[in-house]
């Protein structure tokens, strides 16, 4: 049997190698399928709320079950391929490689001045609507995706992957896929994704914050403004309209010297969201190579920080 600690840190190699498995019907696109349908009979049969409720119990108990299913199912041809799904299912959640993958070919078409080709790779990886992006736009935008995605993608996946192995981990996947699909404030899902919404705030609240404390060590050793990421991290970091995304958000402006946030065009209605950090530089597609940079070694100072809580998890009784 491979110890836990060492199935996370071959988990994350896998991802740092490969990035997504794209032969490989992806977990999380399972997962949206099964939310899917659980909303549609459960918005039959409850009022809106309630179907919410019954709709995120569902997806995590099935989701848990059928894990369940595939593991003992490898438990019973060999301990080894039961260690090797557990390690392939936490590396599935993770997204370094293929966040930084996605935001570099923005910053590719930016440094090529090809504008439409950076709207079509931005539109990729962020809400708001491309079209009305200008160049600096397009960059912040970019950058705001990493900046926040490194949580949801990389360092909240290995906590509750620290915490619960591959169940962990695949089951915070599926309360960040139910709050991208139904998080949202508008008369469809305001009722009914109420708890997604809510259960995806507590799933992130220690991640986000650790991040957030760790992105102005990385700023560091990278050479950027350490002590201003600290700054703008306590002073920003409440600022997002979401109590978890600001506060990476605000620790990479402050490591990078510019200024996120702003008024910004989701579904053809502007959104005026706050600043988050001061604009002492002008922002460059540079900055987009930057916030990778940040996000993979957070990711690593991350993985650092945690290993030992699953060494100190695999000597309990």
């Amino acid at each position: 049997m491979i110890p836990l600690p060492f199935q996370l840190i071959m988990a994350v190699l896998l991802d740092a190698l490969f990035g997504d498995p794209r032969w490989f019907p992806h977990p999380v696109r399972l997962i949206g399928f099964l939310a899917q349908q659980i909303e549609s009979g459960s918005r039959y049969l409850f009022p809106a709320k309630a179907a919410g409720i019954l709709t995120v119990f569902g997806v995590l108990g099935v989701t848990g079950y059928l894990l369940h299913l595939l593991l003992q199912l490898g438990l019973l041809l060999h301990p080894l391929l039961h260690d090797a799904l557990g390690i392939f299912v936490i590396y599935t959640s993770l997204a370094a490689r293929d966040l930084a993958g996605h935001s570099t070919a923005v910053y590719r078409a930016l440094k090529e001045e090809d504008l439409p080709a950076a709207r079509r790779q931005v539109g990729m990886i962020v809400g708001r609507d491309p079209e009305k992006l200008d160049r600096p736009g397009i960059a912040r935008a970019a950058v705001e995706s990493v900046a926040e995605s490194m949580v949801d993608g990389v360092t909240a996946p290995l906590f509750f992957a620290v915490l619960a192995g591959p169940y962990g981990a695949l089951l915070y996947k599926a309360v960040n896929t139910m709050d991208s699909m139904f998080g949202y404030r508008n008369e469809r899902y305001g009722e009914f994704g109420w708890a997604a919404a809510r259960l995806d705030d507590a799933a992130n609240f220690i991640p986000a914050r650790l991040t957030g404390l760790l992105v102005p060590v990385a700023a560091l050793v990278c050479g950027y403004d350490s002590r201003n990421s600290r700054k703008i991290f306590r002073r920003d970091r409440l600022k997002h309209a979401s109590p978890n995304s600001g506060h990476s958000e605000a620790a990479v402006a402050g490591a990078l010297g510019i200024r996120l946030g702003g008024p910004a065009v989701y579904f053809k209605n502007v959104v005026d969201k706050p600043f988050i950090g001061d604009p002492l530089n002008p922002i460059e597609p540079g900055h987009i190579l930057q916030a990778n940079r940040l996000m993979f070694l957070t990711s690593f100072l991350f993985l650092l920080t945690v290993l030992p809580l699953s060494f100190l998890i695999l000597l309990l009784p």
